[in-house]
């Protein structure tokens, strides 16, 4: 069914797998971003759902200075001060934590730049002056995730909290991720297509997305992309966090069980974690599905990490598409909301 064009296009009415395919292009999106910051001893980024998915791709890469925290709260930790830079960010601009959070930044004083599409917080960041990386229109703040880390790279070096390059390391990336994204394309049949390959293997079952501390953010883009894209439950874990305790939760009965497991490895993490997988793998066999192993490509962990990212918004939204639902909207979130502020 995924090699039939007018089926995909009859479910993908927003043409989700037609905005993922433009995504390299966010990379080379300028934001211009130029703020006066006095010396910065530590960083919180504080935004929820899509908006934080950026500053979790940044634990991996690109490494900053100073300590770097990402808060989903509506309050911020105790050591915020002065000295803090407090990066708010949320795609629509009225996500509630987040703006509760903005709040708490200015009661400590902390020294605030926004990233936001609009709303609320463009406007109280309009009104009182921050500094804003201005993110251009997507559908979805999960659509916007390279605008997002490309703002955040702005805002890092212009803090000094990360070498000048990284700007150029990002971009450089873009032309890498075209050329990959060609075999993901819809034109491109199951055969050959990993991405159509494995959404069809996850297809009504439970997703369940494993990473090394390298692909960990990525792992966890991958379960947030299964969650909205393709209204699916699943989780996230990481090695060798996995080997200490979630590991035996596999090792017990029933031995069908309606998982899909995927492995995303990386050649650069630490050999102990290849070896940790092919272990996990060899002592839990029968006892869980074999994992679908996923060996992320790239020359650097910036082409790797990027690599993970983009395959799992291909296979979620084939997931999605195959189980015959349109990945684009997420009504149940919005109503949600609706009903939140009644």
């Amino acid at each position: 069914m995924l090699d039939d064009l007018s089926f995909i296009h009859r479910i993908d009415k927003a043409d989700a797998l037609g905005i993922a395919a433009k995504e390299p292009g966010q990379l080379i999106h300028n934001f211009g971003f130029s703020a006066d910051l006095a010396a910065i001893d530590n960083v919180v980024y504080t935004g929820m759902g899509g908006s934080a998915l950026a500053a979790s791709l940044s634990l991996t890469w690109p490494g900053f200075k100073v300590p770097f925290e990402i808060v989903r709260d509506y309050n911020l930790p105790s050591y915020v001060s002065k000295k803090t830079l407090c990066i708010v960010s949320s795609y629509s601009g009225n996500t509630e934590e987040t703006l509760s959070s903005l709040s708490n930044a200015e009661q400590k004083g902390a020294q605030i730049v926004v990233i936001t599409g609009g709303g609320e917080l463009l406007r109280i960041a309009q009104e009182k002056g921050y500094p804003v990386a201005l993110m251009p229109q997507a559908k979805q703040p999960r659509y916007a995730v390279f605008y997002n880390l490309k703002a955040l790279i702005e805002i890092g070096i212009n803090a000094g909290i990360l070498a000048d390059d990284r700007v150029d390391v990002l971009t450089n990336s873009a032309g890498f991720l075209k050329e990959k994204l060609t075999a993901w394309l819809p034109d491109s049949p199951t055969k050959d297509n990993l991405a159509k390959q494995i959404a069809l293997d996850c297809v009504a079952k439970s997703v369940v997305v494993y990473g090394g501390p390298k692909m960990a953010p990525v792992a966890y883009k991958w379960k947030i992309s299964f969650n909205e894209n393709a209204k699916h439950v699943a989780w996230t874990g990481v090695y060798s966090e996995f080997n200490h305790n979630e590991f035996m939760g596999w090792s017990s009965q029933p031995v069908d069980k309606p998982y899909c497991v995927i492995d995303l490895r990386s050649s650069l993490e630490h050999p102990q974690i290849a070896k940790r997988f092919e272990l996990s793998d060899r002592l839990l066999s029968g006892r869980r599905p074999a994992p679908i192993v996923v060996h992320v490509e790239g020359e650097n962990v910036v082409e790797q990490m990027l690599y993970g990212v983009l395959l799992g918004d291909f296979v979620s939204l084939y997931s999605a598409i195959a189980a015959e639902i349109d990945p684009e909207p997420v009504e149940l979130i919005e109503k949600f909301k609706v009903m939140l502020n009644q």
